[in-house]
């Protein structure tokens, strides 16, 4: 029984665990971006529609051959593809955090100095940590200067006791992941992936568009910690 219906189980499987995070949850978020749901949602229904079929005709084929006919197997070890589906239907990763942003501490939130359109009226205004860094580091206008801003992200360590407000910025999926951090001034650190909302005022340092303008830094007033969001990603 185990072997005659196993790709049927394994698409099934397969199909509900996308079917999970993306159908009846928002968890695709920590590995894709919000417009590929519907591809995800169609493709998981799928997989299930097609292992049913599949269970279906071998019910069938079995019924017609009666006790004496073979069925031809795959291998045992095909059963480990159930193994990853299992754990997103019941275990889902969680999404990328200080580990894999410390593996980018050389990114850069945009290229070229020059000219940024103006900030909204009224402090404080809330930015990305992307927006922010480019900004800090290639805003030729400096449009940051005088204002209050609002980051939210979670919280990295660097070596010398600083820390730092960081985003994970993705084209497409977790797979393409950068990370973009803000360095944090006149605050306590709080412990590593902690999510947090800082309210502050932009510190200068370093030439415009050059290595030692990067990290920027924030002059914190306030730190809340806050839930992590649905999406953790942000969007470049």
């Amino acid at each position: 029984m185990r072997r005659r219906y196993g790709s049927a189980l394994l698409l099934v499987l397969v199909g509900a665990a996308i079917l999970r995070i993306s159908a009846f949850s928002e968890l695709y978020l920590r590995y894709v971006q919000a417009g590929l749901r519907p591809y995800l949602v169609v493709s998981g229904a799928a997989l299930v529609l097609l292992g049913v079929a599949m269970a279906v005709v071998r019910r069938t084929e079995h019924a017609d051959k009666g006790a004496h006919g073979h069925a031809h197997h795959g291998p045992r070890t095909a059963w480990l593809l159930a193994l990853p589906a299992l754990a997103l239907l019941f275990f889902p990763p969680p999404a990328l955090g200080s580990y894999s942003a410390e593996r980018e501490a050389a990114q850069r939130a945009a290229q070229g100095v020059g000219t940024f359109p103006a900030l909204p009226a009224g402090d404080p205004v809330e930015l990305t940590v992307g927006e922010f860094s480019s900004r800090a580091i290639y805003d030729s206008g400096r449009s940051l200067k005088g204002r209050t801003v609002k980051l939210t992200g979670f919280v990295t360590h660097g070596d010398d006791g600083t820390w730092y407000v960081t985003r994970l910025l993705v084209s497409c999926c977790a797979a393409d992941a950068s990370a973009g951090k803000v360095e944090i001034r006149g605050a306590d650190a709080l412990p590593a992936d902690t999510w947090v909302t800082v309210t502050g005022t932009w510190h200068p340092k370093g030439g415009l568009g050059t290595d030692a303008a990067w990290p920027p830094v924030l002059d914190a007033t306030t730190v809340t910690r806050v839930k992590e969001p649905a999406d953790p990603y942000e969007k470049r």
